[in-house]
């Protein structure tokens, strides 16, 4: 059994003949089920003009998922602060924090816009990331009252901020003694062995704590665990040869042409899948080497009743 609790992101993935209209309601409806089963967390994420993800704005969405459910912590993963105003930031998460005290979470990452046009529609440019600390230390200034301008509202919030690791990421998080969330890589090990020999105790976090984001798939046998990451597999060997990011669909192509089939493998390596056994086994052992405080649980498939039975027979295996 695993010993750490399971949180889960939602990217709210568009499907064929389904309208957005419908994946936004439908991420609403899978934190519903996700909070009956026990999950600490229900985090959405932050993605501008990808056709296939409609997780625009995670603060709007945070706050219609925090208002149809009761106890579930929400929050961002995450809010891309290169993108925003600090002071804005500040703001959205006060009033989310005011309406819905003590549930909610400000993931934090430094990703910009992935094309030239969405950067410069959201007017930034790829080197607006290289101020990402400065921003963050700024926002915390803002929600710490520490500002000479004060966010509204302003009434001692104490909303905790989660670092996304990307790159330097992780080395920002120990200095500024914050939480890291980190993707299972084969560097993990590595680079949370650094975070935690650099962090630095602050008021938000008095020692490290690491949240690893990993893709897991339960199913009764490891060949149908392994047919649930299929449509978002081809989804990213069909986004990196064709330069669009498409909705999952139920069947993958049967025949792949040399340059997909590379890009299909990849988006498989290092997820983990398998029957409950296999997984609790694979998990546990992730735990143990990276001694992660929790696991951010990803799973994108087509089919949302295999998702969420996914999500029930992860849950169980914390018992």
């Amino acid at each position: 059994m695993l010993s750490v609790p399971l949180s889960v992101l939602d990217r709210s993935r568009t499907r064929v003949g389904e309208s957005e209209a419908e994946t936004l309601r439908a991420t609403v409806e899978v934190a519903q089920q996700v909070e009956e089963l026990g999950y600490k967390r229900f985090w959405v994420s932050e993605h501008h003009g990808v056709p296939g993800v409609v997780g625009s704005a995670p603060t709007v969405l945070a706050a219609a998922v925090a208002a149809r459910t009761d106890q579930i912590r929400v929050g961002t993963g995450g809010v891309m602060l290169p993108n925003h105003k600090p002071l804005v930031v500040a703001e959205q998460f006060g009033v989310l924090e005011s309406l819905y005290p003590g549930r909610i979470d400000m993931g934090l990452g430094r990703s910009v816009g992935f094309t030239n046009g969405v950067r410069r529609a959201l007017g930034v440019e790829k080197d607006a990331a290289d101020d990402f600390s400065t921003q963050v230390q700024e926002l915390l200034g803002y929600l710490a009252g520490t500002s000479p301008v004060h966010a509204r509202p302003d009434g001692g919030l104490r909303i905790p901020p989660y670092i996304l690791a990307v790159g330097e990421g992780a080395a920002i998080a120990a200095a500024l003694g914050l939480p890291v969330v980190l993707a299972a890589r084969p560097d993990s090990v590595e680079l949370l062995e650094n975070y935690r020999a650099t962090f630095q105790p602050s008021a938000w976090a008095p020692e490290p704590y690491v949240i690893l984001a990993v893709t897991a798939a339960v199913a009764d046998s490891t060949e149908a665990a392994r047919q649930l990451l299929l449509p978002e597999a081809w989804a990213t060997a069909y986004s990196r040869t064709r330069g669009v990011f498409p909705p999952l669909q139920a069947d993958v192509p049967v025949e792949l042409t040399a340059r997909e089939q590379e890009y299909f493998d990849n988006a498989l390596r290092g997820q983990i899948y398998g029957t409950a056994a296999e997984v609790d086994e694979a998990l546990t052992d992730l735990v143990r080497r990276t001694a992660a405080d929790e696991l951010l649980i990803t799973t994108n498939t087509f089919d949302r009743a295999a998702l969420l039975a996914n999500y029930s027979a992860l849950a169980k295996l914390t018992g």
